[in-house]
């Protein structure tokens, strides 16, 4: 019967330390820690391996629910894999127990608000973006492949394998420049 604790953040420069203490002081003998989106179960290595690890009787203790996921059916899937394994779900910020039945209600609703913070994020940084494109700011990210090279090797007659190799780029990334021009 052991507590672990789950950790994330969504981007490489935001800091872990916060969440990682809150979880230590509340018992947590091990604490798994990532550094990647909550929107998706996609590439969430350290969930996955905790989640396979958890032993009936285990706790998993996260800060708030949105750490654990940021759409309301990964949170219900996850929440249901640890009810089917007998693994309790608790966080230090929020009173969840999802035993009962007012406590499965809070969890449910602290999940659809997590996922109603997501889309709003997401329609202010499209707005944002549509924005600076009709200001002419926005641009979209620069090209990662010169252009002008590709097609000057091609012209020297190397073939698409050749010039991706001295480029050092992927082959599609040489038909997708070639053709570009075209």
């Amino acid at each position: 019967m052991a507590v672990y604790g789950y950790a994330r953040v969504s981007t490489q420069d935001q800091d872990l330390t916060i969440q990682v203490e809150a979880l230590r002081a509340a018992g947590c003998e091990i604490v798994r820690e990532e550094k990647a989106s909550g929107t998706s179960r996609e590439g969430r290595q350290e969930l996955d391996t905790l989640l396979a690890f958890l032993r009936p009787g285990d706790t998993l203790m996260v800060t708030r629910v949105d750490r654990l996921a940021r759409s309301i059916a990964d949170l219900q899937d996850i929440a249901k894999q640890l009810k089917a394994r007998g693994v309790a779900l608790k966080a230090t910020e929020q009173p969840i127990d999802t035993s009962t039945a007012a406590g499965k209600a809070f969890f449910d609703m602290l999940g659809v608000f997590a996922e109603f913070e997501t889309s709003l994020r997401r329609e202010r940084q499209m707005e944002g973006i549509a924005k600076a494109k009709a200001a002419g700011v926005y641009k979209g990210r620069k090209p990662s492949v010169d252009a002008q090279a590709v097609k000057a090797l091609a012209a020297e007659g190397l073939g698409a394998t050749e010039i991706a190799a001295r480029l050092g780029i992927g082959r599609a990334s040489v038909y997708r420049a070639l053709g570009a021009g075209a």
